[in-house]
């Protein structure tokens, strides 16, 4: 599902005005997104990808083209200059906070209380903080108190 150059929708996506559907049409898959999370970790080849995610061959060869035709990996030739190697475009790394927040959301709600689990650390080995969005004014912003201006079609957040 190509973005639409003309400014017409494309008759695939789920909910044409709605920027989540279009997001989750494009990298809304488990697949993608531990894609996208391993290149995030250093993951460069088809081999790191297979390795680190368990995933199919088929499968992985399917989410590494979905993923660098919509732009959100691109291929370039690896240091070594015999292989390619994967790596994250702008629109792919613009995707950390969303798996940020998952992860977050993750470790509040997918595990029992103790569970061991991993933790994301910054550049200087401290936990990243939770991830708290705010509006203009600089006050939390949460389901109840935001809404979506729709378009004339649009249903959905």
């Amino acid at each position: 599902m190509p973005r639409p150059s003309t400014g017409i929708p494309s008759p695939a996506w789920t909910d044409p005005d709605c920027p989540v559907a279009r997001t989750l049409d494009l990298v809304g898959d488990r697949w993608s997104l531990l894609v996208i999370r391993d290149a995030m970790d250093g993951a460069r080849s088809f081999t790191d990808f297979q390795r680190r995610t368990g995933i199919a061959r088929n499968i992985l060869t399917d989410r590494l083209r979905k993923l660098t035709a919509h732009g959100v990996l691109t291929q370039r030739t690896a240091p070594s200059g015999r292989r390619l190697q994967y790596v994250l475009t702008g629109a792919g790394r613009d995707l950390f906070p969303v798996l940020l927040t998952l992860r977050q959301w993750g470790e509040r709600h997918a595990f029992e209380p103790g569970e061991p689990h991993s933790t994301l650390v910054d550049r200087h080995g401290a936990r990243v903080p939770d991830v708290e969005p705010t509006g203009a004014d600089g006050a939390v912003v949460d389901a109840d108190t935001t809404h979506v201006r729709k378009t004339g079609s649009e249903r959905h957040r």
